[in-house]
């Protein structure tokens, strides 16, 4: 077969032997918590305000637009997860469904979303830590060499902080999945809290004048005269990064103990979950304090606070950002982790790093090597400058995993699906069109230029490594 058709049959895939299968210990909690661990992060805590410059009060409809784009992928990972219920998520999606050499090009991709991603959280992690560390340690070991630290001015030698956390978290993850979903879990729990303090502090002074003019800027993506880009779609665009990293859940599904039921329950109530909460936050934020104010500010939630005079609460609400950031790490570098295991498992990168731990059940050589090239990348590099490559990777395996559901429906009609994507052929489009749009409006020119360097960079590796020793390279 050649590497553009060749495609691992569809019944073989859950089919492993056990020196390469992943251990069934996650149930339907776990893995909402999971979506909604690696969703609310710091979008939450920051983005309010950014997206409020750009829409006003309309920021609330930017909100449901992006959960409505993100609802639509949500709906057609639960089919697909649920009907290749492996380990992969998009990259083993496409390999069965468009054939390896898409199927590279995605899960390419998906390294840029989480090992880049779970870099860049853990710098932002690092720099909030900073703030109590400075006088404490030397600054030369809070800042990568990449980075100036703004006191001296001199470049850094290492961000520590942001390695030891994100070695901390591969730990974690090596020791063993259900541990590190219960962790997970607590710290959910401590975040949401910390949110729904704020909701219930700051509608207390919510006023409805706050809400007018509604739409200062009107519905869509609008230049002004220095090319900052004001509407609700333009909001939209920017806070649709806020949403993603539901997707890790479907990287679970190897792991979990009754995919056909779990896996839709997690993927779809995470992102429900999360819909309601960025929208009510921000419906509360905004009834509480005019928009041009919340927009002048990076910590928007806590500056609500402090001018509704909860000091105290506004504290707590900082701290809990700091909490959110390690369990959004914690989902990042276990999505990658899986993708990279299920690519070794097929021989597209060698197939010894698919090994098994045989008491723990983790991927662990895959998952320390996942975590050692994370750390080196946020302890060296100031990542806020490539960050956005991560929403790029996520853009396109949610325009692929759409894509599967659209040709399975036409190639097998009659196969067996324990969860149908309602009025999929209106379901589908949609997200293919809301990412496509956001890829190209949302994302700036140099965004587009590293995209496209990366995947020269990852289609020349496969074509000196992984079309040979590919195992249905092998058999055919």
């Amino acid at each position: 077969m050649s590497f553009l058709t060749r495609r691992k049959p569809l019944d073989s895939i859950t089919h492993q032997d056990a020196a390469h299968k992943l251990k069934q210990t996650l149930s339907w909690p776990h893995l909402v918590a999971m979506g909604v661990g690696a969703i609310v992060g710091t979008g939450i805590y920051t983005l309010t305000g950014v997206g409020a410059g750009l829409a006003g009060p309309a920021v609330i409809l930017s909100f449901l637009l992006c959960g409505v784009i993100c609802s639509c992928a949500a709906l057609c990972y639960a089919e697909m997860s649920t009907m290749i219920p492996a380990a992969g998520s998009a990259y083993t999606y496409t390999y069965a469904v468009l054939g390896e050499f898409l199927a590279w090009i995605i899960g390419w991709s998906l390294v840029l979303e989480y090992t880049v991603g779970s870099a860049a959280v853990a710098v932002g992690w690092s720099a909030h830590v900073a703030e109590f560390l400075h006088g404490h340690v030397p600054g030369q070991l809070l800042y990568g060499f990449a980075t100036i630290d703004p006191d001296t001015g001199m470049h850094g030698l290492i961000n520590l902080p942001a390695v030891l956390v994100t070695l901390a978290v591969t730990v974690l993850l090596v020791i063993g999945t259900r541990e590190s979903a219960t962790v997970n879990l607590v710290l959910v729990a401590i975040k949401i809290s910390a949110l729904v303090l704020f909701v219930v502090l700051a509608s207390q002074r919510f006023d409805l004048s706050n809400f007018h003019p509604f739409l200062p800027f009107g519905l869509l993506a609008k230049a002004d005269p220095d090319g900052t880009k004001r509407g609700v779609l333009a909001a939209a665009a920017i806070i649709f990064f806020a949403f993603w990293g539901f997707d890790a859940v479907s990287t679970a599904a190897e792991e979990t103990k009754n995919p056909g039921r779990d896996l839709k329950i997690g993927i779809i109530g995470s992102m429900a979950a999360c819909t309601a909460i960025y929208i009510i936050v921000a419906a509360a934020a905004l009834g509480a304090v005019q928009y041009t104010v919340i927009a002048k500010t990076a910590a928007p939630l806590v500056y609500v606070l402090n001018a509704l005079r909860y000091p105290i609460a506004g504290e707590i609400i900082a701290l809990a950002a700091v909490v959110a950031l390690p369990s959004v790490i914690l989902v990042l570098l276990y999505g990658q982790s899986r993708i990279f295991f299920v690519m070794a498992r097929d021989g597209l990168i060698p197939r010894g790093l698919a090994a098994i731990h045989k008491t723990r059940g983790t991927p662990a050589v895959m998952t320390t090597i996942t975590g050692l090239v994370a750390a080196a990348f946020a302890g060296t590099f100031d990542i806020s400058h490539i960050a956005e490559l991560a929403n790029a990777g996520t853009l396109c395996a949610f325009v692929a995993v759409s894509l599967c559901v659209l040709v399975m429906r036409v190639r097998e009609p009659d196969r067996a699906r324990t969860f149908r994507v309602p009025l999929a052929w209106i379901v589908a489009p949609v997200c293919i069109a809301g990412c496509t749009y956001l890829f190209i409006v949302g994302l700036r020119d140099i965004t587009h230029r590293f995209f496209l360097y990366s995947n020269i960079i990852g289609i020349t590796v496969y074509f000196l490594y992984g079309v040979r020793a590919s195992r249905l390279a092998k058999q055919g």
